[in-house]
């Protein structure tokens, strides 16, 4: 019997939805970011299914999105725990005080099971990229599909416990100094790419506040090179361009 691949879903532009929590840029950054981690760990665990155990150069392109993804998560997590969620008790009334509290420590726990499983991830990603087996390869495959879905109920858990308070009480001055504060240890391209997949199925309306957001110097680097190298990644690593 003949197999038949099952391509994975190419995402399309998202039209806009504005609902609760209110879309103050911290909302609209936080909610693009969520849904790009969603969508490539998703795309990750199908496009591994399907990948030839012993093709290295398709190896090494799977594992090193993975590791760019837990770096991105990583960072991601590191920075709300140093520093959104403190900004955010600094405003919030004393009336929320405890509701969020209960909110953020239930967000740690769920954090810190998920960055344990993204050091796992990386374990089995590097046997892969190495022995070039089947059973490596699957274990990959199963590591992506089981942090895909612990990602997806961490963010859900997060967006409704949490963003509505940062969209009711954090300002975007204090938003700002958030971002101002932040440090990546991604090097400029990696940075451009993370750019791409955040825009890449967001609508209109966050794309601007993305967008808005940046310095003239990264729209600037975004135009120019960005777009087109980010064209040719998501080309490489599923077979078919972005949506847009």
């Amino acid at each position: 019997m003949t197999a038949v691949l099952a391509r994975p879903t190419v995402p399309r532009p998202r039209t806009s939805a504005e609902d609760a929590p209110r879309h103050t840029p911290a909302v609209a950054y936080q909610r693009v970011l969520h849904q790009a981690l969603r969508r490539e760990f998703r795309l990750l665990s199908d496009l591994a299914g399907w990948a030839p155990a012993d093709d290295a150069g398709r190896a090494a392109d799977l594992t090193g999105h993975a590791d760019l993804l837990a770096r991105v998560l990583l960072q991601h997590h590191t920075t709300e725990r140093e520093l959104l969620w403190p900004a955010l008790f600094r405003v919030l009334p004393a009336r929320e005080d405890d509701t969020a509290r209960d909110a953020v420590a239930y967000w740690t726990s769920r954090a810190a099971l998920l960055d344990h499983m993204l050091r796992d991830l990386s374990t089995v990603a590097r046997q892969w990229a190495v022995a070039h087996t089947p059973p490596a390869r699957d274990a990959f495959a199963r590591a992506c599909a089981r942090v895909a879905d612990t990602v997806d109920a961490h963010l859900t858990a997060e967006e409704r416990d949490l963003l509505p308070l940062v969209a009711r009480f954090l300002t975007d001055t204090e938003w700002t100094a958030v971002g101002r504060a932040a440090t990546t240890t991604l090097c400029g391209r990696d940075q451009l790419l993370l750019l791409g997949l955040v825009l890449e199925d967001a609508c209109a309306i966050d794309r601007a506040r993305v967008m808005i957001g940046l310095s003239p110097a990264t729209r600037t680097a975004w135009r120019v090179v960005g777009r087109r190298n980010y064209r040719a990644a998501v080309v490489r690593l599923r077979g078919a361009p972005p949506a847009a």
